[in-house]
């Protein structure tokens, strides 16, 4: 059952934002430990190294890792060309690039919505650009296309808590969703499935380097409000997220594609 043994598996985002398991450390690390090869890719040299320590703690021998700006299309066609080199195909995409930036259209500078568009959705059309040729190409020889994961947010789908406003950030998730849907039915028949992880509010060292300073509170009095307004009455954690990229990319999942999968504790829902 999921078992990814020789797949390979190209993870953008496979740093971790601060200590401990962001969602792209958690995913590469379970991708790996389920048998994929994993090429892990990161702009943060320092977040990518965690990663990097983390496979050779636990054994696996079958990994590489490059530093890439997943916004440049140079740096990601070079990645994904070295990728090919190490491993010779790419099974998996994982397109786990993002953050937000706080602001409406009139407090929101023109540089930081055009930053937000390219860091969380031009990342994912770079990421796609030059992986779905690699994987048409496999479905033609082998018959075995791939599998494409997009890393989404509910922020397109509720407001925040205490009312936060990031319409840049919410507005690049509807269009990723969009984004997934479409390549979706372009390359259905071609071998290549395309879904959409949707993140809810999920207890990542983001919320400890990011969240804290930009709503200008305390760990101790964020995380509990968070908790709070939760259906289950917690947070996510890292590995809710690497499980459900774990499904979406695994032969289980082999009859789903063009679909988001919310992974929120009931949040959307309840609102």
């Amino acid at each position: 059952m999921l078992d990814l043994t020789g797949k390979v598996a190209f993870v953008a985002g496979a740093g971790s934002v601060g200590d401990g398991w962001g969602n792209g450390r958690a995913t590469a690390i379970l991708l790996a430990r389920q048998g994929a090869n994993i090429f892990g890719v990161d702009r943060n040299g320092d977040a990518l190294a965690g990663t990097v320590a983390q496979l050779q703690r636990e054994g696996h021998q079958q990994w590489k890792t490059r530093t890439c700006d997943m916004t440049s299309a140079d740096e990601v066609s070079a990645a994904v060309d070295e990728c090919l080199k190490q491993f010779g195909r790419i099974d998996i995409l994982v397109n786990n690039i993002g953050g937000s930036v706080p602001g409406d259209p009139v407090s929101l500078s023109v540089e930081a919505w055009d930053a937000q568009m390219d860091l969380n959705l031009k990342t994912a059309f770079l990421g796609c650009k030059y992986v779905l040729p690699v994987m048409e190409k496999q479905f033609e020889r082998d018959e075995k296309g791939g599998v494409i994961v997009n890393i989404s947010s509910i922020a397109h789908m509720s407001h925040q808590v205490g009312g936060r406003v990031n319409v840049a950030y919410a507005t690049a998730k509807a269009g990723l969703g969009a984004f997934s849907r479409s390549i979706a039915i372009a390359y259905v028949k071609k071998g290549i499935r395309v879904n959409t992880v949707v993140v809810g509010m999920m207890n990542t060292p983001a919320i400890t380097t990011r969240l804290v300073k930009q709503l200008g509170t305390s760990v101790d009095e964020l995380i509990p409000k968070r908790n709070a307004s939760i259906p289950m009455g917690r947070m996510g954690d890292a590995w809710d997220i690497a499980n459900a990229v774990l499904f979406l990319a695994s032969d289980e999942a082999g009859y789903i594609t063009a679909t988001q999968l919310v992974v929120d504790g009931g949040v959307t829902a309840a609102r």
